[in-house]
């Protein structure tokens, strides 16, 4: 028997039987990367021994730890709070919104609800009484809207905001204000009287009927009741708001109404009011001073004559301001209204959203749909129920995408032949997948990471998708088992196999989503942790228990039990065929490829004792010429097993009955091998493949100058529903935005006035910020705060000048003029708090528009006191609040001269209105240009930063493209490291690299073909891309890298191996997300399915199209090379006749079969038992001890040395033939493994074990230069 080969021959994969394969390489001997490699599958192949010895126990214990896992789901928790999701933990962002919620709190102080009306025929006005009266009709019935919750009626009056509630001491005037005081609605119905009908407060006077703002005129009522009650102060609060008649004193929009006023301009002409006239300019609420509504926000799509008048309008807005939950609750607190239902912060809640859904059902249902106009509505709730509707997890699409997983790997894995089917392998993996990917989604929460609308929506399908696609690389692999390896070592010689290229493809997912998390997004971030915990507990998933799975698949398959249904033997091992015997000539065997058929009655048998298949046949044979191959039989064939010959074409009258289908034959890799590969590896077909991939990356270069940023809340409401249709106009018409400029502590407020002023001037002054009126002053604090000093100090030198007001009383003066009188005493000291000298040689307000520093905190605290309204109006939201301070003119003892000063300021803010903010772009802008302002602001010595929803959730646009750069160039550089260490190849590495940039670049260009805007979404997608690409590319580099021959030849074969795992895998992965395409938001169709389906294509084409014809041009070199002595078999490159090239170093092959040329041969002389020393090219045959035996050698021109025939329907030639004549009609026995051509790289010889002929065989190797020798019988 000859000795092993040289272990230089050795290929990188080589197992030996007994899986000592690391052992036997030594160092010296192979190259470093091959005796690494050669470790590294030596692990594995222990670690798949010794799962398949416990494979029962291993199963067992990987369900319980997953199951385990899984459970952790019960404490998840779904983000839906958009601050949480979008505001990049500690950030400057998140600083500042930090800052802000320490100083006022969790919530905003009111929340909006809004009514947008337009015309259902495009561009027609809406500036008409018609039109107006519509949207008086919506609007009325959505402020008349009442909910029963906790036996308690809830309307609108109970639960609006309500600015600057003044402080009355005469408490009959104070219930009354309090119960007409109005809610704040921004309105462009506050023009005319009929604004008056949605404030729906009333009031009871003796003798007068209820009193409501549709029939109050102020100045007419204090009149009345000032004969009986001191309403000195409230009259002069009414008068600076600039009250005068409230609604009364306005045009009825409809003068024909009973109910309109006589003190309406036009009740008396009943004309009509001029509907632009009247709104242009705005609109007032019951106070013209306090409550201004510029036009932009009550009319949308404004048209101007040449001299600046409003001609027309296409959409109308009303704002109902709400209190928000906090503020209900400490409303109602201790109040009898609440005692008896035990009122909690949670109830206040429960009741706005409550209001809130009913206000937004009700105002759309409040036009027939015959009308004119239409009416969208939208508040807070429905945000909300958006963003929980968003997250929800679908079961329907769930269940339905995994079923259909299911499907496809069963139909996919079943096969004619009861032992080759793995339609129950197929089921079982995807479910141990699906309850992978449930084990990482409990580990994600019991560490803690909020899931998201990303996790609940997409990532169920697309890990899915990822996972299944090892479980399809291993059940093709174990079903490719080389010959003669024993039936304990299968699922070890499996992983060793296959096992480098599952962790290099997880490592490498779980490494893109790792770096993806780089994208500074909480909701973003989230989710790609939680892909990579996924993927990881998948990877552990398909390495150690998916190989119990296998194992016991095998199981079943040596008993011979059915697919599926394993409790029930197959029918193939009992089935008999009968062939007629045919003689075998005398002439030559035929030179080159042939095989091998028998036309014999065989019977198959399982025979436990040897673990074999046993076939009896008669010794007749007959050789046929192979068919045309268009790649030679160097190419590696999957052939089937021994009981393809129950299929096989008969020439005999059971040719009906027991032929199978030819599609029952046909597979990927024949596809791959005999079609797809010869044809792309012509050289008109690699340059075809550059020109048209060079295309198409130079078309996506120009697609990525179409990409956008942004991401707008329309691109994530579903397209059709009402939410939809209202904030798609509200984007068209109004594009308005809440913002406001904090002043933080840390420095002198007293003391830098002026530069508070400076920063309000270049804050304003920027494009998006909507200036005020010229009618009106700035809306700041710090601007009403001055003008109210300025106008009691006005107030003040009248008084003082009449001599209402001396040195030493000031009771006759003006409520004003007191106020004056005892700021203007005051020194800010403590030991002397007052000097009355100072009355006439100070003013509250110098010649500069200054507040003198000592007066600052002691006015503030009379000003926040006295001035609701205006402070109402200035939104300054103090921290700490100034305390409260009651002004009486009457008190005779003195204490009320002395005022507490408030406590220096640690926040203050300025409010704006940021307008004409349509595109990402404009954000930008604005976000710039505000935080310009601050920074300039900040060398002055004032901390300040702008706060609003356009800085919390598109200020990460400013570095998004920046941190997307980098998040790619690390994770490439991360894929080329990784590759490069378990490739053991950095040549080949480079290439993935190259390959995995241009899915990058192509991908990106589509999608600004596709309109698909840049936000952290498709960002963290792209990241993700590297990753997934690279399960299309890295199972065909490793494929070429490991083979032999020619770079064609090694493309061509790497293609054969890896073409059915890499299709079924994209396969698998679309199917995982098909079930994307059926959700309900346009979003994640777009923004998932689309960009990931584009992306599971491109890697398609690049891994199966331009990798290989880029291996084939600038592949690395074989790790092993072929020996000298080895000659090449005929019929490779099929051109003409004589000799063909390598690729390699231009060796001539000789088309007979002679010696190769490049050195001279090698006459090996025969060793110990006839058996030549290892020829990869050919196979040995023993040459003749003793005359009393006959050998037949099928091999080319030279003796002792023959080429392994390719496999064929029947797979009965081995790699080493032995027929012993006998004496005696006696049956020969047929003995071997079923397994598909791999990696066995020795030929072996058989003991002899019957008196009959026997044919034993073992298989030759897919790796070497030539031809694996056709599978055996099954186990």
């Amino acid at each position: 028997m000859a000795g092993p080969p040289p272990l230089g021959e050795l290929p990188p994969g080589y197992a030996s039987p007994d899986g000592s394969a690391a052992p036997q390489i030594l160092a010296g001997s192979l190259k470093a990367p091959l005796w690494l490699r050669a470790s590294f599958q030596g692990l594995l192949f222990s670690l798949g021994c010794a799962v398949q010895r416990h494979c029962g126990k291993v199963l067992f214990l990987g369900l319980l730890a997953f199951g385990a896992l899984a459970l952790g789901l019960r404490v998840a928790v779904i983000e839906t709070d958009l601050e949480q999701l979008w505001v990049e933990a500690g950030s400057r962002v998140s600083q500042e919104l930090q800052y802000t919620k320490e100083k006022l709190g969790e919530e905003a102080a009111y929340t909006s609800q809004m009514l947008i009306q337009t015309p259902r025929q495009e561009g027609e006005n809406v500036l008409t009484p018609e039109a107006l009266g519509l949207h008086l009709q919506a609007a009325l019935t959505a402020s008349k809207v009442q909910v029963s919750l906790y036996g308690k009626s809830w309307d609108l009056n109970k639960i609006c905001y309500k600015s600057g509630v003044p402080l009355i001491e005469n408490g009959m005037i104070e219930r009354m204000v309090e119960k007409l005081f109005p809610c704040v609605i921004l309105t462009p119905l506050d023009c005319f009287w009929e604004g008056a009908k949605l404030q729906g407060g009333s009031a009871y006077l003796p003798g007068r009927p209820d009193i409501q703002w549709t029939n109050l005129d102020p100045e007419h009522l204090l009149e009345e009741l000032g004969p009986f009650a001191s309403l000195e102060g409230f009259r002069e609060l009414l008068d600076k708001a600039q009250v005068g008649q409230a609604y009364v004193g306005r045009p009825c929009l409809h003068p024909d109404d009973l109910h309109c006023p006589p003190s309406a301009p036009n009740h008396h002409s009943r004309q009509a009011p001029n509907v632009a006239q009247e709104l242009s300019g705005g609109c007032h609420g019951f106070s013209h001073k306090f409550m201004h509504w510029q036009e932009e926000l009550l009319l949308g799509g404004m048209a101007r004559d040449p001299q600046g008048q409003l001609l027309r309008a296409e959409a109308l807005q009303s704002t109902f301001l709400l209190m928000s939950p906090r503020q209900l609750y400490e409303h109602f607190r201790g109040d009898y209204q609440t005692h008896d239902i035990g009122w909690s912060e949670e109830q206040a809640g429960t009741v706005l959203q409550a209001w809130q859904r009913r206000f937004v059902q009700l105002a759309q249902e409040a036009l027939p749909g015959n009308a004119s106009q239409q009416i969208h509505a939208f508040s807070a709730a429905t945000l909300d129920d958006i963003l929980h509707a968003f997250s929800e997890v679908s079961a329907t699409r769930v269940v339905g995408g995994y079923l259909l997983m299911l499907a496809y790997a069963c139909v996919t894995m079943l096969r004619w032949d009861c032992a080759q089917s793995q339609g129950a392998v197929g089921l079982a993996g995807v479910l141990l997948v699906a309850l992978a990917v449930a084990s990482g989604l409990g580990l994600c929460a019991l560490l803690g990471i909020a899931f998201n609308a990303a996790t609940t929506q997409v990532l169920p399908f697309l890990a899915l998708g990822i996972g299944v696609d090892d479980i399809f690389l291993l059940a093709h692999a174990f079903t490719e088992a080389p010959p003669g390896t024993p039936l304990q070592e299968r699922t070890g010689e499996c992983l060793q196999r296959t096992g480098t290229s599952v962790a290099l493809t997880s490592i490498n997912n779980m490494v893109a989503f790792f770096m993806a998390a780089l994208v500074p997004i909480p909701a973003l971030r989230a989710f790609s942790l939680q892909a990579a915990i996924v993927v990881g507990c998948n990877f552990a998933a398909v390495m150690l228990v998916f190989p119990a799975v296998l194992s016991l698949d095998l199981h079943r398959r040596h008993c011979q039990r059915l697919d599926v249904l394993c409790c029930f033997a197959s029918p193939c091992s009992a089935r008999v065929i009968q062939i007629l015997p045919q003689e075998l000539g005398d002439g030559t065997v035929p030179v080159g490829i042939a095989r091998l058929t028998a036309t014999v009655q065989a019977f198959a048998h399982c025979e436990a004792s040897s673990q074999h298949v046993v076939t009896i046949l008669p010794p007749q044979t007959h050789l046929v010429p192979p068919p045309s191959d268009p790649l030679g039989s160097e190419l590696f064939s999957p052939g089937g097993s021994t009981r393809d010959l129950l299929g096989q074409e008969e020439g005999t009258r059971q040719k009906a009955a027991c032929k199978s289908l030819s599609c029952a034959h046909w597979n990927l890799a024949h596809f791959a091998r005999s079609q797809f590969a010869p044809l792309l590896l012509q050289p008109h077909a690699k340059a075809m493949v550059l020109v048209l991939f060079g295309a198409l990356l130079g078309l996506s270069l120009y697609g990525a100058t179409l990409v956008q940023d942004g991401l707008a809340l329309t691109d994530v409401v579903p397209r059709g529903t009402k939410e939809h249709a209202f904030l798609s106009a509200q984007l068209r018409y109004f594009s308005l935005y809440e913002v406001a400029l904090v002043t933080q502590g840390g420095f002198d407020y007293a003391h830098s006035q002026r530069a508070l002023f400076d920063l309000h001037q270049r804050f304003s002054s920027l494009k998006a910020v909507l200036p005020p009126p010229a009618t009106q002053a700035p809306r700041t604090w710090l601007h009403y705060y001055r003008n109210w000093l300025q106008e009691i100090q006005a107030a003040f030198d009248q008084d003082w000048a009449s001599g209402r007001i001396t040195r030493h009383s000031y009771r006759n003066g003006s409520e004003d003029g007191a106020l004056a009188y005892k700021l203007l005493i005051q020194t800010g000291d403590a030991q002397e708090p007052l000097d009355f000298s100072q009355l006439t040689t100070r003013k509250l307000v110098d010649q500069e528009g200054l507040i003198p520093p000592e007066l600052f905190y002691v006015g503030l605290t009379v000003w926040v006191s006295s001035d609701p309204l205006g402070l109402a109006a200035a939104q300054a939201n103090f921290y700490p609040p100034p305390p409260e301070w009651l002004h009486d003119k009457y008190d005779t003892t003195g204490e009320n001269l002395r005022i507490p000063a408030a406590q220096p300021l640690e926040f203050a803010q300025f409010p704006f209105l940021l307008r004409g903010l349509q595109k990402t772009a404009d954000f930008v802008e604005a976000i710039e240009g505000a935080r310009a302002a601050c920074a300039e602001a900040g060398r002055a010595g004032v901390r300040a930063y702008p706060s609003g929803s356009p800085f919390l959730f598109w200020e990460q646009y400013l570095g998004l493209r920046r941190c997307f750069l980098l998040a790619i160039c690390l994770l490439l550089a991360g894929t080329f490291f990784v590759c490069a260490l378990l490739l053991l190849s950095p040549w080949t590495a480079a290439l993935i690299v190259l390959v995995l940039a241009m899915m990058t670049v192509e991908l990106f260009g589509i999608m600004g073909f596709l309109g698909i805007k840049l936000s952290a979404i498709p960002v963290v997608i792209l990241v993700a891309s590297v990753g997934i690409g690279v399960e299309f590319t890295v199972h065909v580099a490793l494929g070429f890298l490991t083979a032999q021959g020619s770079q064609n030849l090694r493309a061509a074969r790497a293609l054969e191996h890896t073409f059915a795992p890499v299709t079924d895998g994209a396969v698998s992965t679309l199917l995982g997300l098909l079930m994307l395409a059926g959700s309900n938001f346009d979003f994640i169709v777009r923004y998932f399915f689309v960009v990931l389906t584009v992306l599971a294509l491109l890697g398609l084409l690049h891994g199966l199209v331009l990798l290989p014809v880029l291996l084939s041009i600038l592949g690395p070199p074989p790790e092993v090379t072929t020996p000298a002595f080895c000659s090449r078999p005929a019929g490779w490159g099929g051109k003409g006749k004589g000799r063909d090239r390598d690729r390699t170093g231009g060796a001539q092959w000789p088309t007979d079969g002679a010696q190769l040329t490049r050195t001279p041969p090698h006459e090996v002389p025969p060793t110990e038992g006839g058996i030549l020393p290892f020829c990869p090219d050919r196979q040995h045959v023993p040459l003749p001890q003793t005359p009393s035996k006959t050998h037949l050698s099928l091999s080319g021109s030279r003796a002792g040395c023959r080429v392994c025939p390719r496999p064929n329907i029947l797979s009965l030639i081995s790699s080493h033939i032995l027929l012993e004549a006998t004496g005696g009609p006696q049956e020969p026995e047929l003995t071997g493994a079923d397994v598909s051509p791999a990696r066995s790289y020795r030929c072996t010889r058989r003991a002899q074990r019957s008196r009959a002929p026997r044919l034993h065989g073992q298989e030759g190797s897919g790796g070497n230069c030539h031809p694996p020798c056709p599978r055996a019988l099954p186990e």
